[in-house]
């Protein structure tokens, strides 16, 4: 009896470190508005990754080496990855903490976003969007994206509180990278890194004069 008591606690304990494991690492969100259509659609399950963004504060490393080699401006060192253009992420809402939202990156830390007709500039350059049904004709001047911040845009542009109208969002408030799409069943999607392209702008020559 005893054996079977300590095998059916070890089986308690054991379910419940995966439980724990598996909350920390990963989050199912349910969409609820369409500002990111046509990517994801109110009522779509998605999986998110809280741990592909898992991140240290610097300043651990220079109290305990007493020195500032790896510090940098954001202070932040990822342990597998920084947010990148294209990728999906949910993030809490800073106005209204608690309530997370799911937009698309499009700016990095320290490039600068402009936005002309509907199409996003990076530092002057137009981004390709291939996921985009429709560009709209929004206008934007140009903008820094903060050290630690990121620029964050929904697919459906005439129809999305984002970036544009709040500014970026602070690495401290993104919950984590959207993986997967699990219901319906038959829109299951993974959603894997997009290379992008960005076209540079004819601009005049610098000259100097002799």
């Amino acid at each position: 009896m005893k054996d079977i008591l300590n095998d059916l606690l070890e089986t308690v304990a054991l379910a419940l470190l995966l439980f724990f494991v598996v909350q920390g690492t990963f989050r199912n969100y349910r969409v609820e508005l369409s500002s990111m259509e046509a990517s994801l659609f109110p009522q779509d399950r998605l999986v998110v990754n809280k741990l592909v963004y898992f991140r240290l504060s610097t300043e651990i490393f220079d109290s305990i080496l007493g020195s500032n080699d790896y510090q940098s401006e954001s202070n932040d060192l990822f342990l597998f990855q920084a947010p990148k253009r294209g990728e999906i992420i949910v993030f809490e809402y800073h106005l209204e903490p608690g309530r997370d939202f799911v937009k698309r990156v499009i700016g990095l830390p320290g490039e600068t976003v402009a936005i002309e007709a509907g199409s996003i500039l990076i530092d002057g350059d137009v981004l390709e969007e291939p996921y985009l049904e429709n560009k709209g004709q929004h206008y934007m001047s140009p903008i820094l994206v903060p050290e630690g911040s990121y620029f964050v845009v929904g697919d459906n542009r005439e129809n999305s509180s984002d970036s544009r109208f709040w500014g970026p969002v602070h690495m401290a408030n993104i919950v984590g990278k959207v993986s997967l799409r699990y219901w319906p069943f038959e829109s299951f999607e993974y959603f894997s890194s997009i290379v992008f392209n960005i076209d540079q702008i004819d601009k005049p020559l610098k000259t100097t004069s002799g």
